[in-house]
């Protein structure tokens, strides 16, 4: 895998922008040390309740933003806000569409029909409109947006699987565990999932990008992170009533929008980078 990856360079920048933001994660609290005393880690200090936000200086490298939030600890922090929600959604789509698109495409018949019937109901929905139904139900929150996504992600990741068990489970290799008597949890685990599973780690490591991608969206609307906590799209929320700047400077407040979502774009590129990567490694069709 690793010879195949660094002959693409692209590939090598998709991995070395993720492995950046996981040590800025993973060091976050000596890159931007929380005040004594404080409960939540998540919180953005405030320097003031100033409504203007303050350029970059000594003190705020990335300036401030409205209401005197340090740019600086909400992106720094807002890398593990994007890991934990990215990750999270993810994972649990995969597990769900793991289990629901093996169950149909290896038994097919009514399980098969009833499975698929309810995963077309899901998907006959606008995901993005449905997400947003289910967080007005369960109110605003980062937690109630992780389990909006996962509720409207999992279908596309089942019907994919199921495809792929529909013609790995006709292979021969197949056919001979089940002669020889191999149990059914055995033919999946053994056999068929490793032989179909490929598909959903290229799409899930594209997905984790748009996953942060519609989490700030809904930051940004008012739907996710309370305001003050570290989350990007929460950042750029705080930004939109600068982003003109003033009459006389267009970008007298650039900064407020720009870093964060300039790590946006960096996280996002780097996911979709190494999706591409993984497309050409585990992808059989890829190979030479």
């Amino acid at each position: 895998m690793w010879r195949r990856l660094k002959t693409n360079p692209l590939s090598l920048l998709g991995l070395g922008l993720i492995l950046f933001f996981i040590v800025v994660a993973a060091l976050a609290p000596f890159l931007a040390p929380p005040e004594e005393g404080t409960r939540d880690k998540y919180l953005i200090p405030q320097e003031s309740f100033m409504i203007d936000p303050t350029p970059p200086q000594q003190g705020h490298i990335f300036g401030t933003s409205e209401q005197s939030y340090d740019l600086y600890y909400g992106i720094v922090w807002g890398t593990r806000s994007a890991f934990k929600v990215g990750l999270t959604v993810v994972v649990i789509s995969v597990f769900i569409g793991i289990l629901i698109g093996s169950l149909s495409g290896y038994y097919g018949g009514w399980i098969d029909e009833g499975l698929m019937r309810f995963t077309d109901i899901i998907l006959a929905f606008p995901s993005f409109v449905l997400a947003v139904v289910i967080v007005a139900v369960l109110g605003p929150g980062l937690d109630k947006v992780m389990t909006a996504l996962a509720a409207v992600s999992w279908p596309s990741y089942a019907r994919l699987l199921r495809g792929e068990i529909l013609t790995v489970k006709q292979q021969n290799y197949v056919e001979a565990a089940r002669a020889l008597g191999a149990g059914t949890g055995r033919i999946l685990t053994r056999h068929i999932l490793p032989n179909a599973i490929y598909p959903l780690v290229i799409v899930g490591s594209m997905s984790m990008g748009q996953v942060v991608i519609t989490a700030a969206a809904f930051s940004f609307v008012g739907l996710g992170a309370p305001v003050g906590y570290a989350d990007w799209g929460q950042l750029i929320s705080l930004s939109r009533n600068w982003i003109i700047g003033t009459s006389g400077n267009s970008f007298a407040y650039w900064h407020t929008f720009f870093f964060p979502a300039f790590a946006i774009l960096l996280f996002v590129l780097g996911w979709n980078l190494l999706g591409d990567a993984f497309r050409d490694i585990l992808d059989p069709r890829m190979k030479k």
